[in-house]
């Protein structure tokens, strides 16, 4: 496999480093630049031609919006990848309508953000779910695409058993030892359960649930 060339857009030095480190390590990125703000992500993408931008959004000067859109603008098959820390409506639309590639939030772990990189450089997309649950509500047209029974068929039977554990009011590592299972992949069910419901928090997750009929407060069911 080709190596591909990554410019990492942050302006907190130890994210950046940090990052730097976790995507090393995959094999065939090769981290070309680095850039602590927007105007410098466009002079360096102008100077390297990396194939994959990765983007913070919110930075002193020139932030990761203009900064998108300054580069695509001359650019147009170079790869923008949004990490934020932010899901609103006004980042994310803003961001995908200047071009943007992909949009992870920054809770993504180091394995995510690679294959992310890797999967925007083929040329698709790559939405974090509470991000493509706020697309697909948004070409639709209204909140809420499904009724409730129809959402519920779409959870995994372990989503399911993740969601119960929420509503007993358990936290991520007690869930991962009533399962079996380990805390980061908690942490995983945690985020579909949270994209497929379209909430961003435990609590909404709970709050939907119980309208919906799924769990109780006295149970988890």
């Amino acid at each position: 496999m080709s190596p591909i060339n990554v410019l990492l857009v942050e302006d907190h030095e130890i994210v950046r480093e940090g990052a730097r480190q976790l995507l090393e390590r995959s094999g065939n990125l090769v981290i070309v630049g680095e850039a602590a703000d927007g105007a410098e992500a466009v002079r360096l993408a102008e100077r390297l031609l990396p194939d994959v931008v990765v983007m913070d959004v919110r930075m002193p000067g020139l932030n990761g919006l203009e900064a998108t859109r300054q580069i695509k603008a001359r650019h147009p098959q170079m790869r923008v990848l949004i990490l934020s820390a932010y899901e609103d409506d006004q980042y994310v639309f803003p961001l995908l309508e200047a071009g943007a590639n992909g949009y992870l939030l920054k809770t993504t772990s180091g394995k995510e953000l690679a294959r992310a990189i890797q999967t925007v450089c083929r040329g698709e997309t790559v939405l974090d779910p509470h991000v493509a649950s706020k697309v697909v509500s948004h070409l639709t047209g209204k909140q809420g695409a499904y009724r409730g029974q129809e959402m519920v068929e779409s959870l995994t039977e372990r989503e399911m058993e993740v969601l119960r554990a929420l509503a007993d009011g358990k936290s991520n590592k007690e869930i991962a030892e009533a399962l079996f299972i380990s805390v980061y992949t908690v942490q995983v069910h945690l985020r579909n359960v949270f994209g497929k419901l379209g909430v961003s928090s435990r609590t909404e997750a709970v709050t939907y649930a119980i309208k919906q009929g799924w769990v109780t407060l006295e149970s988890g069911r």
